[in-house]
């Protein structure tokens, strides 16, 4: 792959970058450093990639490193109930409640959810992107569908109760 090809790849692809950073990382700063240092480090890595095909997927392992390195460097650990508090009423707003709802679910299984319903990567390719096996994605789908379906439920109960 050549550097322009790279160049096209990442522009096609910024809807995907910003969406997985934020699985991972809460604050859109964070993101946004996160995707630089990974179009940064795509180019100077170009020549690490052995099959062009899987050059989207090479980049979003390098954009999760790069989200991980900045909660490392951060240390920063958030409740819900911090999170909570810390946005206000109109942010909440911006957010369907199933957004909500997969943003409360554990770090991992978010990001395959992400992968998989957002970003429409295959099982295959998301165990390839997160380094588990294909049945450890399948499991955290699976938990995740269960847990939005409870939460959901939960929701629809209370609001026309």
């Amino acid at each position: 792959m050549v550097k322009e090809e790279l160049g096209e790849l990442i522009l096609a692809s910024q809807d995907t970058l910003y969406r997985v950073s934020k699985t991972i990382l809460k604050n859109d700063a964070d993101c946004a450093d996160a995707i630089s240092e990974t179009i940064v480090k795509a180019f100077s890595k170009i020549h690490t990639l052995k099959q062009d095909h899987y050059a989207k997927t090479w980049l979003i392992r390098i954009l999760m490193n790069e989200c991980y390195t900045i909660l490392r460097q951060e240390k920063r650990i958030v409740s819900l109930e911090e999170y909570s508090k810390e946005t206000t009423a109109e942010e909440r707003t911006d957010y369907s409640e199933l957004y909500e709802a997969i943003s409360r679910l554990p770090e991992k299984v978010r990001t395959c959810v992400t992968l998989y319903y957002m970003e429409d990567f295959s099982v295959r390719e998301i165990a390839g992107i997160m380094n588990i096996t294909e049945s450890a994605v399948k499991n955290r789908l699976a938990r995740a569908r269960v847990k939005l379906k409870e939460e959901l439920a939960a929701l629809e109960v209370t609001v026309w109760d």
